[in-house]
């Protein structure tokens, strides 16, 4: 029954994981070689895209645009550029066509590179046809720069904050309220076993 607990526990931890590092945002330095906008017919993997822009009505097939870009050690990556109005995850963001102008405007080539840092959610999928979602766009210092995921830490670290704080709470539940009940329980029992049972 251990090892089901466990099991269990770890699960769950994995579920948790997968979900925070889906939904926390990343950088990436990339350069920007082109802007595209496609039509998008969703499947089994709507779940990974966002809901269409505010404003526009809902549709089993959409505009979707695209960022293309270039990593500094030459791979390369695709971004969806949607907006996530004001559900989940809560990036609030509501200017996918600026992000797509912005986007377009620092194109460049390998000869005259701009490195960019791209903010980003998601995941990129091949297999799944997903897409990381850009979120803004903002020029790099240079394909080196080093990059802090201070906002992360920061949510991290008040969730790791908020768990220990759950365990406590109810830890001292156990104590105070469980451990009682099950003592008068046990002693109720014992009772009722000595009165009709007697030894």
């Amino acid at each position: 029954m251990r090892y089901v607990k466990w099991s269990l526990v770890a699960v769950l931890a994995l579920v948790v994981l997968a979900f925070l590092h889906y939904t926390l945002p990343d950088r990436d330095i990339v350069r920007i070689t082109s802007t595209e906008t496609r039509r998008i017919d969703f499947g089994e993997n709507s779940v990974f895209w966002a809901a269409p822009d505010v404003g526009t009505a809902a549709s089993p097939s959409r505009d979707v645009r695209f960022i293309n870009a270039v990593k500094p050690n030459g791979k390369v990556i695709v971004y969806r550029n949607e907006d996530t109005g004001w559900g989940w995850p809560p990036y609030f963001k509501l200017d996918s066509s600026n992000l797509q102008a912005e986007a377009d405007d620092i194109k460049s080539t390998p000869e005259a590179p701009k490195w960019v840092v791209l903010t980003h959610y998601g995941w990129r999928n091949e297999f799944l046809t997903i897409f990381p979602n850009a979120v803004s766009v903002r020029p790099a210092e240079g394909p080196e720069e080093r990059l802090i995921p201070w906002l992360n830490m920061v949510i991290l670290a008040v969730l790791a904050a908020l768990a220990v704080w759950l365990w406590l709470m109810l830890a001292q539940f156990h104590e105070r309220v469980i451990e009682p009940a099950l003592i008068r329980f046990a002693d109720w029992r014992a009772g009722l076993r000595n009165r009709f049972w007697p030894r």
